[in-house]
């Protein structure tokens, strides 16, 4: 079990464009508050601030499956090495677009 809770800061940068900051662990206990924060993004181009989180299990990766097919578009920034590996693992790097620059969202 987790011990550490995941925060989610939503900021909506403009009209249709939401920028999600997660910290903390993403994992089995906590993913389902990212699946419910996606419930709203329906025809919204998302981005995921993951430079905060510590742990992402495969509960969590579901979860950002789930934001992804409720958002219009679906980008994730601050992928740690550990993710990155678990993504390119599960194949799920093809199917999750990851941004690998400096995180320069404004809002």
């Amino acid at each position: 079990m987790s011990d550490q809770l995941l925060t989610i800061e939503a900021t909506r940068l403009d009209a249709g464009h939401v920028r999600l900051r997660l910290t903390g662990d993403l994992d089995f206990d906590t993913a389902p508050a990212l699946t419910a924060a996606a419930a709203d993004l329906h025809g919204d181009e998302v981005l995921i601030d993951l430079s905060g989180v510590s742990i992402c299990d495969s509960s969590g990766l579901s979860a950002l499956l789930v934001v992804q097919r409720n958002a219009r578009v679906m980008q994730l920034t601050g992928v740690s090495p550990q993710l990155q590996r678990m993504l390119d693992r599960t194949g799920l790097a093809e199917l999750l677009a990851v941004d690998h620059g400096d995180l320069r969202a404004t809002g």
